[in-house]
């Protein structure tokens, strides 16, 4: 339930906080007060999308912020639980919309995405504006609304993940018979390819390893004389650093027989001396595996040079080389054996229309187990709304097609046409009138049929439907008089299930309400402001005699307001 809303700078509102009770609320007002404002502000909390034209000229940014009782709401509990955000009794949505562009979204009092927002909106409110009732009149909404009855939501979900792998496949098999003829083509320029990269067979960095070995060897003369040199130094030459050493420990050792102090240095000589020796060492091993090879020398340069051909051509890198290898290797095999390629993906497209047909079928079951209660129970309230002779009939079609077909699947040996939604094909059928025959309702219903048959709709639909909060906003078009004090009764019915907040121009409705609320826009230092404010028993009924005679009130509408709002 909303408890309440606060809305600031937005549009033509300065600053407003009203408090919503339990049941019927309605709102009335002048056409142009700002009540549709009020809607669009509320849309704000369901997640809808927000732009800076909304923030009231002279303010930097506008806010809206609802606080929702959802203490007994277990899913709108588990979604915060998701989301790491505090659960509490009374869930505060707040939106921020900034001149600078910074639009921002909090759930009590924690910063969230805007999808959050749009998820806890569709777990607490069902927001039916005013041209909403024209979607009946698009055959391709029917299915929505059955879906909606039936529950459908893990069933459309489960057909369209086969679905989905139904189409990448056929996109697949579309492609590959697209490049049939390029690959021909190119089969004989990826052979030579594919030759001319194996017989080299470039190993990852190889290119390196062989620059650094030809570096070697190409520097032999100058690595064996400099090697030669300090071998020499170190253990050839008179007196060499290994003598040198030796007598420097052999006074050391003299010096520490003397005095103790001398033991580290003489330790330390001695283990420079091993490391000269192992230095020296060392360096003679090297001098001895210095061999030029000449042909070695020229074989490595030929290899080098064929990577670096291959790298011209084909990439710029041993990496890109491989890769290219790998990809125009499936393509040559794919050209090689493109029959049997095609063949792999049709097996696998026939068994996903199996799939998908038989998914289908549940999907279709579910809505046609659904589509006679939504049948019966949409004639027995649009009997409560004044069209007691009604037939509403959910007509659910196939079609069948072709088995080569993109479009098809295959369900009992049969292929039908599908899309995104199945199968079927539904489209609502009504008659009004005894005797005549059902039409489709998208060509018979007249603008009021129209309000009172989406009434219905969502009537049914609300009865077992969890949404603690619906919003009407002129559910009334193209009704008056006796149909109107229907229609009041109707929503008064439906707000015993749920929260109901109802926008109407008409007495007969604004008389059922359990609190009602008036818009009124008023100049303020020269800038139009719209408010509202509850209206007490007094108040209510001067409201709803002006919307019976305008604003000159008489004793005559102000009886009838009585009549209305007292004898409901």
């Amino acid at each position: 339930m909303l408890k309440s809303l606060e809305i600031k700078d937005y549009a033509l509102i300065d600053h407003i906080n009203v408090e919503f009770g339990k049941g019927l609320n309605i709102i009335t007002g002048e056409t142009g007060a700002g009540k549709s404002i009020l809607i669009d502000a509320m849309s704000l909390l369901l997640g809808e999308r927000a732009s800076t034209e909304v923030v009231r000229k002279g303010a930097q940014k506008s806010f809206v912020e609802g606080i929702f009782d959802v203490e007994l709401n277990k899913k709108v509990k588990s979604l915060l639980e998701e989301n790491e955000i505090e659960f509490q009794p009374e869930l505060i949505i707040r939106r921020e919309i900034s001149l600078k562009g910074s639009n921002r979204c909090f759930v009590n009092d924690s910063p969230v995405s805007l999808n959050v927002v749009k998820e806890l909106g569709d777990l607490l409110v069902d927001l039916h504006g005013q041209h909403e009732h024209q979607s009946l009149l698009r055959t391709e909404t029917h299915i929505d609304f059955i879906d909606e009855f039936a529950n459908n939501s893990k069933l459309l979900e489960e057909y369209k993940i086969v679905y989905k792998d139904l189409n990448s496949k056929q996109n697949e098999i579309k492609d590959l018979k697209s490049k049939e003829d390029s690959l021909k083509e190119k089969k004989e320029i990826y052979s030579f390819q594919i030759k001319e990269i194996d017989s080299v067979n470039p190993q990852q960095d190889e290119d390196e390893l062989i620059s650094n070995e030809l570096n070697i060897l190409e520097n032999s003369e100058k690595l064996l004389e400099l090697t030669d040199e300090v071998y020499n130094k170190l253990y050839d030459d008179e007196p060499s650093v290994t003598d040198l050493l030796g007598e420097t420990k052999h006074k050391l050792n003299q010096l520490a027989n003397i005095d103790k102090s001398f033991l580290e240095s003489e330790g330390e000589c001695d283990s420079a001396l091993a490391i000269v020796k192992e230095l020296a060492n060392s360096l003679r091993s090297y001098k001895s595996k210095i061999d030029v090879d000449p042909k070695e020398v020229e074989r490595k340069r030929e290899r080098l040079g064929s990577i670096n051909h291959l790298k011209k051509k084909y990439g710029g890198s041993i990496l890109k080389i491989i890769e290219y290898r790998e990809k125009i290797g499936k393509e040559f095999e794919l050209a090689d054996n493109f029959s049997e390629a095609i063949n792999k993906l049709d097996k696998e497209i026939l068994s996903l229309k199996k799939s998908v047909g038989d998914v289908a079928d549940k999907l279709s079951s579910a809505r046609k187990k659904q589509a006679s209660k939504v049948e019966t129970d949409v004639k027995k309230v649009l009997a409560q709304l004044g069209i007691p002779d009604s037939i509403f009939k959910v007509n659910i079609t196939q079609s069948e097609t072709d088995k080569n077909d993109s479009h098809s699947v295959i369900l009992k040996n049969k292929n039908y046409n599908c899309t995104e939604t199945g199968i079927d094909e539904i489209e609502f059928y009504i008659s009004t009138n005894v005797g005549e025959d059902v039409k489709p309702l998208v060509k018979v219903a007249s603008g009021g049929e129209i309000s009172r048959i989406m009434l219905s709709l969502k009537t049914i639909l609300a009865k077992s439907d969890k949404l603690p909060l619906l919003i009407f906003d002129e559910i009334d078009t193209g009704v008056s008089g006796r149909i109107a004090q229907k229609v009041g009764a109707a929503l008064k019915d439906l707000a015993s299930f749920h929260q109901i907040i109802s926008i109407t121009h008409l007495p007969q409705i604004a008389g059922m309400a359990d609190h009602h609320f008036a818009v009124e826009k008023n100049q303020v230092d020269h800038r139009a402001v719209s408010s509202i404010k509850k209206l007490k028993d007094d108040e209510r009924i001067n409201e709803v005699a002006k919307l019976i005679s305008g604003e000159e009130l008489s004793k005559a509408s102000i009886e009838s307001a009585k009549q209305l709002i007292f004898n409901k």
